[in-house]
């Protein structure tokens, strides 16, 4: 299968990344995962604009750095340093060559955020996405989130209600 990424330096992409089968890890680990994020971060500089963390898949909206587009390396040294230490999952032949734990689906979905309008649908799209699944009834109940700092910048009140439209968006 022939994957063609869309790469500009300084631009900002909206990424879905999920667990292998669905496991339930990455909140039963969210250390390891802030760990990876800042082994990452001091690696390869990028700014988090929005993220929120499920059990088994995560969302989040990234601004690279203007001489950068490598979020490819950036999403391998995050699986990697989440997955150092846990034991493995189902590994078939083809993962085990490629020193894969069975932790993570292969690859992760990007999309090229193309203009304010689609930033905001994203941030918001994010932000929902724990009421979405049903984890909670309104976004601020879930800790796993960026909504609580995008109250403190404004972007929202505490009690910010989404509209309905979002309920039908798919961006996963």
């Amino acid at each position: 299968m022939d994957y063609r990424r869309l790469y500009r330096p300084g631009a900002g992409y909206f990424f879905t990344v999920v667990t292998e089968k669905r496991q339930p890890l990455l909140i039963q680990h969210i250390e390891r995962l802030r760990d990876a994020f800042r082994l990452c971060l001091s690696r390869y500089p990028f700014e988090i604009e929005a993220i929120v963390v499920l059990p088994d898949h995560l969302h989040t909206l990234w601004r690279l750095p203007d001489s950068d587009t490598d979020f490819s390396q950036r999403w391998m040294v995050i699986k990697r340093k989440f997955s150092s230490g846990l034991s493995s999952g189902f590994v078939n032949d083809s993962k085990n060559r490629k020193r894969e734990k069975g932790i993570w689906q292969r690859r992760f979905w990007e999309h090229c955020i193309r203009d304010e309008d689609d930033w905001r649908k994203h941030v918001d799209y994010i932000h929902f996405n724990a009421v979405k699944h049903g984890y909670v009834s309104q976004a601020h109940e879930w800790p796993y989130s960026s909504f609580h700092r995008a109250v403190r910048h404004g972007w929202y009140e505490k009690n910010h209600v989404f509209h309905d439209d979002l309920k039908a968006l798919d961006l996963e």
